[in-house]
């Protein structure tokens, strides 16, 4: 592939062929215009060139081989089914509902009983690391953006935020042992919470000063009781450090760069990538694709670049369990990710089977179906 320098690149033009930060990350599909926003996106981040086999034009033109990518993908992916998906999505949602039933009792047991124990939580944490990479994906489906009725909104937060957690873990390639202390400290990372009164934390109202001042001080809480807990103390510093920002404008110690810890820098990412596509009492929730765009964008430079590029190889600029609606009219939902062309992945359309009874699902594309937008779950009813 051949090196562009950005600032050599004409706003606003078209490059012939897929363009890349490096070797694996797409940045742009050659339909997609080089945007003065992504430009000033691309600086901010400090990159200086970008990689692609083809070459800026004013107009986009699809080329022989874009219209052969194209064509493969609509001839060999279209109708591509996944066989035993529906028996992977129960297994998904049983795990994860039962996941979020012992969060649910480990908050109510700090708080009531005033202890947790380690080896307890590490081994019930082990079991979500122990699912395979390629299963995880079933449990992104399945996460909720709302609340069930009597599900605790911190334990719901705690556990999504802790699958994101691990999926980014296991993204950059930390060992087992480091991935279980990972996914530790994210579903415990908001246990001072639990020691406020939940219209602190929940109330759509303005805080007070001395309610704001309860907030601020929530990862110190979380740190101590970790602590007083004997949990380890690469645990109790990410909960401490959570809220940290690489520009310094975290709280409660106003940390840089690498005086945070990678297990904070993570839960930091997953926390408010979760914070974003989750619904509050003061705001809806955004969709996973507005919510990733917003992250990308890392505004002030708030987040490791590092983590959020792992967030997105992992769970794609359409991010999986996304419901979208598609060029013909019907509604689906994305299952898996396409690394070639990332604004077509693969689809499941909601309500259909093939003949042989499997669900189906097909490689979205520019000339034949696409995503029109993203859907809120209750638009799919």
């Amino acid at each position: 592939m051949k090196q562009f320098m950005i600032k050599d690149i004409p706003l606003g033009s078209f490059f012939t062929a897929p363009v890349y930060l490096d070797d694996n990350f797409i940045l742009t599909a050659p339909e997609v215009a080089f945007s003065q926003e992504l430009i000033s996106t691309l600086k901010e981040w400090e990159f200086k060139e970008v990689l692609s086999r083809g070459e800026p034009r004013e107009e986009y033109t699809e080329t022989a081989e874009t219209a052969v990518a194209a064509a493969a993908g609509q001839g060999k992916q279209a109708e591509k089914t996944f066989a035993g998906d529906g028996e992977q999505i129960r297994e998904a949602e049983h795990f994860y509902t039962e996941f979020l039933k012992y969060t649910q009792n480990l908050f109510h047991q700090v708080l009531i009983k005033n202890e947790a124990r380690f080896n307890l939580v590490a081994e019930r944490v082990k079991e979500l690391c122990d699912i395979p990479r390629e299963k995880r994906r079933y449990l992104l489906r399945v996460m909720r953006s709302g609340l069930e009725e009597g599900e605790n909104y911190l334990a719901s937060h705690a556990v999504k935020s802790t699958i994101i957690s691990i999926i980014i873990g296991s993204y950059i390639k930390l060992p087992s042992h480091r991935l279980i202390e990972l996914g530790t400290a994210a579903l415990l990372h908001e246990v001072g919470m639990v020691k406020l009164p939940p219209q602190v934390y929940l109330s759509p109202r303005a805080l007070t000063p001395e309610e704001r001042q309860q907030i601020l001080n929530h990862p110190v809480l979380s740190y101590n009781l970790l602590r007083s807990f004997d949990f380890p103390l690469t645990i109790s510093v990410a909960a401490l450090e959570h809220h940290e920002r690489e520009n310094g404008s975290g709280y409660p110690r106003k940390l840089t760069g690498d005086k945070i810890s990678l297990y904070a820098k993570i839960i930091a990412v997953a926390c408010s990538y979760e914070a974003l596509t989750g619904s509050r009492p003061h705001r809806e929730a955004k969709d996973g694709y507005t919510g990733m765009l917003d992250l990308l964008k890392n505004e002030g430079k708030q987040y490791d670049d590092t983590i959020i590029k792992a967030l997105v190889f992992s769970l794609s600029i359409y991010p999986i369990g996304l419901y979208v609606l598609l060029s013909n009219g019907k509604k689906g939902q994305v299952v898996d990710v396409n690394p070639e062309f990332p604004k077509f992945p693969m689809v499941q359309v909601l309500g259909e089977l093939t003949p042989d009874g499997k669900n189906r699902i097909f490689q979205t594309s520019r000339e034949g179906i696409s995503i029109v937008r993203p859907l809120k779950k209750e638009e799919t009813l």
